[in-house]
């Protein structure tokens, strides 16, 4: 019985060799991945749930759908409409409807979910991870992987606690091309690296000013709002602009800064800082929008390196050639990741000393799938800590590091100071005044425990 367990997860590894090509039509002529997928047995697919499938879930949704070793069995999403449209979707690739549950607390409880996808607004990442969590289930957690740190810490917990496997969507770490030029990188390609630019850019219009409104009769905007303390409905906030209010976002530091942050921290191999500064502010319009449009946040490790992160919101002027990227700047030349899967070393003299094309079209600036082929390789990388305790490239701990240096950068702009750091832990010291973002309120009887 033991061999024929072996066989069987041999299979699935050797099937993943192939995901890539599955999600993007089939490995054979005339195969479609739909049929491909027949091969594997239901009992060895992963059973998936996945919540919040408006924009980014939806893409998602596909994805996993498209996996060989997987079925999406449940779509959470408290939009009747995107609920019916991801249903819809999935159907196509697996020829099976997944059932509807919007609620989360219920959903976790299922016998038959094995793994939950959480790609919610940012104020429910880490309570539903740790719901789920609590309930023996594996998550993939879409980035960041918690509003504010304290909840980050407590998810961190309880992953150690529960032993499950938290994987976070920093999903450039399993781009093949990527980690190859962060490999070229640790091997010295440009000596020894001690600064790493990262930057995002973008021509986002203005949300407006929003008018109190009646609740839509497709959405449950209690289920919504879940661990944050109840606000009125306005016409401007569901969909997407959520992320421009302190109280459900984090705005484009963490929206889009955490993926680049995430890739310099990992060049640098460096975890807490020691100071972190920011500057910036909501200059393009007069509108709702409170987080910043424009800001460069300075992240030092000391005698390390250092990382900055700029962000351009409503101004698309690419930098260094790309909307999206990092350089790293080494001893003897300079690293370039851009929004793709490539890179190029330059020598100091700005010379072209290595080009590595990317592999499969990206579209950094698609809000909800802009990379699909690519990203089946981190999924694979979740299901093979799950099946084969595989190790996670971008495991909750790592995630959480990468994701507490922007929130480091947001406080330090809220708080208008300079933050001096314990580099040992992350933690703010001597400043009550920052010291007041780590953590938020949350809606009585809704407080996430780790």
């Amino acid at each position: 019985m033991k061999k024929r367990t072996n066989t069987r997860r041999d299979f699935i590894r050797k099937t993943a060799i192939g995901t890539a090509a599955l999600s993007v039509g089939g490995i054979l002529p005339g195969f479609s991945a739909a049929s491909y997928r027949q091969i594997i047995g239901a009992n060895e697919r992963i059973r998936v749930a996945m919540m919040g499938v408006n924009a980014r879930g939806l893409a998602l949704s596909q994805n996993f759908s498209l996996q060989p070793n997987c079925e999406v069995v449940y779509v959470c999403d408290v939009d009747t409409r995107a609920a019916e449209k991801c249903r819809a979707a999935v159907e196509k690739n697996q020829q099976r409807r997944p059932k509807a549950e919007p609620d989360i607390r219920k959903l976790v409880t299922y016998a038959d979910v094995d793994a939950l996808v959480v790609a919610a607004p940012d104020h429910w990442h880490a309570p539903a991870a740790i719901l789920a969590s609590q309930a023996g289930k594996h998550v993939y957690l879409e980035k960041p992987c918690s509003h504010n740190p304290h909840e980050g810490e407590l998810l961190v917990a309880a992953q150690q606690k529960y032993g499950n496997v938290i994987q976070m969507g920093n999903q450039r770490r399993s781009w093949p091309n990527v980690m190859e030029g962060i490999r070229a990188l640790h091997d010295g390609a440009i000596g020894r690296p001690y600064f790493a630019k990262t930057w995002y850019t973008n021509n986002r219009a203005s949300i407006g000013t929003g008018k109190a409104a009646a609740i839509p009769e497709w959405l449950d905007y209690e289920l919504w709002q879940g661990p944050a303390p109840r606000r009125p409905f306005k016409d401007n906030l569901i969909h997407y602009n959520w992320h421009w209010f302190w109280h459900w976002g984090t705005g484009e530091a963490l929206n889009n800064g955490t993926h680049m942050v995430d890739l310099a921290r990992w060049g640098l191999q460096v975890d807490y800082p020691e100071k972190v500064s920011s500057s910036g502010g909501r200059y393009r319009y007069q509108d709702d929008w409170e987080t910043p449009d424009t800001q460069v946040i300075q992240l030092d490790f000391g005698s390390k390196g250092l990382i900055s992160w700029e962000g351009h919101s409503c101004n698309g002027r690419v930098v260094e050639g790309s909307s999206v990227g990092v350089i790293f700047y080494g001893e003897t030349g300079a690293l370039q990741i851009n929004g793709d899967n490539g890179y190029t070393i330059y020598d100091l003299k700005n010379q072209v000393v290595k080009r590595v094309e990317h592999t499969a079209d990206v579209d950094s600036r698609n809000l909800t799938n802009p990379s699909q082929a690519l990203d089946a390789g981190h999924i694979q990388n979740f299901f093979d800590g799950i099946k084969n305790g595989g190790k996670l490239h971008a495991d909750i701990l790592s995630g959480h590091i990468s994701t507490l240096l922007v929130q480091l950068g947001n406080i330090a702009q809220r708080s208008g100071s300079l933050l001096h750091i314990n580099p040992a832990n992350g933690h703010i010291l001597d400043n009550p005044g920052a010291q007041q973002y780590w953590r938020r309120e949350y809606e009585p009887g809704w407080e996430p425990v780790g």
